[in-house]
């Protein structure tokens, strides 16, 4: 059986792919004086050429030149150039083969290199073994491979070596991670681990397949099922740090590979494999369920803080009347006692004149009923649903292993308090029990004139738990999201090394004192200047008084003109079936070869079949109604190459290449040069099955939800999507999509609603190099911050919020930058950062600075939005069109009424990115044709006026069949080159 090749026929080709642009050439085909020299000793201009062909070629990429390899033109005429020889003569080279021998011989000496040998081969497999244990990405491991043999002067051999290297030091990784992982394991271990793929009793599935399971709704039932299943995997007692030193990525997919197999299949690996695949779903599966634990108690609490406060609300409003009538009486008798104190009169006469005592005494305990707390909260109403808690909190508190830093000692102290308490079967909770941290809302309801209520000091804890996991103030053993806040940032000593070094990867000068002179500088500067523009009334369309700000809308008029030629494009559009605009597109661009085999790395044998899956996830459908609307399709096909081809690893290729396509196009520049963009968060309902998965935002309704949060670049092109909480604000995964995206895009500047901002999200742009500009909404109510005194803008008074404190960010700069590193370098991604920054209670030192920051570059945003008409069109422009897009996508997610009925999240991933996929092949479908239409409309002798094409959209879709049976035949064979005839205006 032949081996498997690593690197894809593409990937070949972009590893040594030569120089195109001029840049390029210059950079690594210039020939300098010595060049020149010994190209000269050679005779007659083919030789010369030859020779000098050869030396670039060894130059870069760095290899020989062979008798099968075509040089491009290009290349050959840029050479030419610079020796002054006609670059024909080039035919004629090497027509005696031993002239090309004899050029490369003397060429190597020149150059210093080495041929490609034996011993090379064991040097470039060992070296790349190292990277393997990291990853066995072909491209990568190749692309090392060839860093390595330049760095030590060595001829580039063929790529078939290359890949043969490869290959071997991935199969060399593989058994070092096997041997690492199951190396600290005794027999018992083993034996456990082995039990795992036994059947569970009464359920017809492997224990395994059940402790992969995730949890089905948010209530005390199916949290004490979850912590059975982190009890059994405790159970397993695996040595402590067991897989610390395999890389995350590695044991990543060795968990995918391993979960997407039946037992069989696992049973039968060599046993050294068998153990290791089985720990890395152990070690997954760890802290999958440990997170899932901590998530469910989360959105238990929440769910019963939110029906208390509904209930309160609902109380105040039944009891409104009432309290009404009792107000209205008491201040008949409020004025009955004021007149009677005037008139010297007994105040009490003066009640019972209003009513007789007896119905006096009674009204006041009627009253009594009718008063609320004096704090008016509904903490006290959350006590009535203690005993759900109660069901599951002990198992809760004892299976999770916690430990505290120094903010929240206090709340992991009470939580022993508890533990013990739940231990001896305790009611009273001893009077030397932490209270320092309760807040000042609890301290009613917890300390009592009889002691500590015991109800309520437990649900105290509880909340104030939740508090600390989420801001990192506690953390748990064996979590993902969970873990101590310095284990996500880079380590301090490698910190050190790249401040030392000057690599560390920020986009601003990391001397404080010199950026901190150079920016407060500026914001002095721009103070003065817009508090100059608001006291001669010159700000543009705005006007700063005493109440505040005023700002005249933008004109968003579409010319009459450009409304005409967008109807006119659109009624020109080919009407075509979603099956074929997907096969259009992956005619063009190949983004199907990006959906490899989890293990194999091949690319899917039926593109059909692979689409099918694609377009269940983009339209909602499922496989299984997917199946029953594609002939030829069947469920257990879809579901198999779904299980093995479709994934996040394979979509946000396939994403990319569509994007850097979008890109290229040059019809797409009409709307965008690719350096700015826009998100946006879009809210599907959750129903059936996954309905206990979504969030409830009020801001959306009392409906659960999930949120498809997407960037979309001023080209149209959707290059980045999350699925996320609808409880979760949109600023947290701004920075996710702008850096971890795998398109050729570079957005220097991002635009987002009033949600997408925070002073976080502005400090962190600034410092990784984003300019950030949000459409905030209630601009006048968002304030200034001044590095001097307030009557030094007496125009701004009515803006200012404040003074910035200069003191805490020196003192925390380091910080700062640590934690901007670790989020640029991906140690630790920017959404989970923001969101332990922004948790309530933690207002640690890194917080405070980090705001402190933000206040800074918010600010100096306000300042250029108050002067810059233009920026206030841009960013209202790109919101616009991720507007646009939303609508685009709400069109496509159209089965099963627009809802998300998958249970797992993992599923619900590929939903969005199966949207995002097809929405994005849409966009540069329809860009295609737009360029072809206005071409059209030239051709006809139309004029089309180029100001107007950046109205255009590629957006629609009413000519695009959504529905039906899905058959993925062409309706017309097209040609290379060769595309789908335009409508004439207004036909069918």
């Amino acid at each position: 059986m032949p081996r498997r090749l690593i690197l894809s026929a593409t990937e070949q080709g972009s590893l040594l792919a030569l120089p195109e642009s001029q840049d390029d050439l210059i950079q690594h085909y210039t020939l300098n004086d010595a060049d020149m020299a010994l190209v000269r000793q050679r005779r007659g201009d083919p030789n010369r050429l030859g020779f000098a062909v050869q030396l670039c070629l060894l130059r870069f990429p760095g290899y020989a030149l062979g008798n099968e390899f075509d040089v491009p033109e290009l290349i050959i005429q840029w050479v030419a150039r610079q020796i002054r020889v006609d670059a024909s003569a080039w035919a004629h080279y090497g027509e005696r083969d031993t002239t090309r021998r004899e050029h490369l011989s003397e060429l190597r000496v020149y150059l210093g290199l080495q041929p490609f040998g034996r011993a090379d081969l064991r040097l470039l497999i060992n070296g790349l073994t190292d990277l393997a244990m990291q990853t066995d990405k072909g491209v990568i491991l190749a692309n090392h491979a060839l860093s390595i043999l330049r760095k030590c002067n060595v001829i580039l051999p063929r790529l078939n070596v290359i890949d043969r290297a490869c290959s071997e030091a991935i199969s060399r990784a593989n058994r070092r991670i096997y041997r690492t992982l199951v190396a600290p394991l005794e027999p018992h271990h083993l034996r456990r681990l082995d039990a795992l793929l036994e059947i569970r009793p009464g359920s017809g599935i492997t224990w395994l397949s059940w402790l992969r399971q995730s949890p089905r709704k948010p209530n005390s039932r199916y949290m004490m099922e979850h912590i059975e299943r982190l009890k059994m995997f405790q159970a397993l007692a695996l040595p402590d740090g067991i897989g610390r030193h395999i890389h995350q990525n590695r044991l990543l997919k060795m968990a995918r590979e391993g979960g997407q197999m039946v037992p069989r299949d696992l049973a039968n690996f060599e046993e050294e494999r068998r153990y290791a695949t089985l720990l890395a779903l152990v070690i997954e599966g760890t802290a999958s369920v440990t997170d899932e634990l901590v998530d469910l108690h989360d959105r238990i609490l929440v769910r019963l803080f939110s029906v208390a406060k509904n209930k309160h609300q609902q109380q105040f409003q039944k009891q409104g009347k009432a309290i009404n009538d009792k107000v209205r009486l008491y201040t008949q008798i409020g004025r009955a006692l004021v007149e009677a104190k005037q008139a010297g009169m007994d105040p009490y006469d003066a009640i019972e004149a209003v009513l007789p005592w007896d119905d006096f005494t009674k009204s006041v305990a009627e009253a009594a009923q009718l008063a609320q707390p004096e704090s008016f909260d509904h903490l006290h109403l959350v006590g009535e649903n203690y005993s759900t808690l109660r069901r599951y909190t002990p198992e809760f508190l004892d299976v999770l292993k916690m430990r505290a830093a120094p903010a929240a000692q206090s709340v992991m102290d009470a939580v022993d308090v508890l533990r013990e308490m739940n231990l001896k079967g305790a009611r009273k909770v001893p009077d030397d029990a932490p209270i320092d941290f309760i807040k000042a809302r609890w301290k009613p309801l917890v300390l009592t004139e009889d002691g500590i209520d015991r109800r309520f000091y437990e649900l105290c804890v509880l909340s104030e738990l939740k508090n600390s996991l989420r801001s990192g103030d506690i953390w748990v053993q064996g979590s993902r999201q969970f873990r101590d806040f310095d284990e996500y940032l880079l380590p301090t000593a490698k910190f050190e090394e790249m401040r030392v070094a000057r690599t560390l990867p920020v986009a601003i000068n990391t001397h404080c004192d010199q950026y901190l002179a150079e920016r407060l500088d500026f914001l002095d500067q721009q103070l003065a200047k817009v508090n100059r523009l608001a006291l001669s009334d010159e700000l543009p369309d705005a006007i700063i008084t005493d109440s505040g700000l005023k700002m005249t809308p933008l004109d968003a008029a579409v010319p009459a003109a450009a409304q005409a030629l967008i109807d006119q494009g659109g009624n020109m559009l080919p009407r075509i079936k979603i099956t074929e605009l997907l096969m259009d597109v992956d005619d063009w661009t190949g983004f199907t070869r990006h959906f490899i085999h989890l293990k194999s790395g091949e690319i899917p044998k039926d593109r059909n079949l692979l689409l099918s899956a694609i377009l269940a996830d983009a339209i909602n459908l499922g496989l299984t109604k997917m199946a029953e609307s594609s002939p030829g399709a069947t469920y257990a096909k879809l579901s198999w190459l779904q299980a093995w081809h479709v994934r996040d690893e394979t979509y946000a290729p396939a994403l990319a290449e569509l994007v850097n396509a979008q890109f290229r196009h040059a019809f797409a520049a009409n709307w965008g040069d690719g350096t700015t963009s826009s998100s946006d968060g879009q809210r599907f309902r959750v129903g059936g099955k996954a309905e206990s998965t979504g969030h409830i935002n009020p801001k959306y309704g009392a409906e659960p939800g999930r949120l498809f949060y997407t960037h979309i670049s001023d080209q149209y092109a959707p290059f980045s999507t999350r699925v996320v909480n609808v409880g979760v604000r949109d600023s947290t995964y701004v920075l996710d999509g702008l850096l971890y995206h795998e398109s050729d895009l570079r957005i220097e500047e991002h635009y987002t609603d009033t949600a997408g901002f925070t002073d976080h999200v502005f400090a962190l742009m600034h410092l990784l190099g984003f300019r950030f500009a949000p459409r905030i909404r209630d601009l006048g109510d968002t304030k200034l911050y001044i590095p001097s005194r307030e009557q030094d803008y007496p125009a701004l008074k009515a803006m200012i919020g404040g003074t910035l404190n200069i003191k805490h960010l020196r003192a925390h700069w380091d910080e700062i930058l640590r934690l901007a590193s670790s989020i640029k370098h991906g140690t630790v991604t920017a959404s989970l950062m923001l969101r332990k920054l922004g948790s309530y209670p933690r207002q640690n030192g890194l917080a405070i600075a980090l705001r402190e920051l933000g206040r800074i570059e918010r600010t100096l945003f306000i300042l250029d939005w108050l002067q810059n008409v233009e920026l206030r069109r841009r960013v209202h422009a790109g919101l616009n069109k991720g507007e646009a897009r939303n609508a685009l996508a709400r069109a496509v997610f159209f089965n099963r009424l627009g809802e998300i009925r998958d249970r797992s999240f993992e599923q619900q991933r590929y939903r969005a990115s199966g949207l995002n996929l097809v929405t994005a092949a849409i966009v540069l479908w329809n860009t295609v044709y737009l360029e072809r239409i206005i071409q059209a409309m030239r051709d006809a002798g139309q004029t089309v006026d180029d100001s107007l094409l950046q109205y255009l959209s590629p957006l629609g879709w009413e000519h695009i069949n959504l529905t039906g049976d899905y058959i993925w035949r062409q309706s017309k064979r097209l040609d290379n080159g060769e595309f789908r005839s335009l409508r004439k205006n207004g036909n069918p």
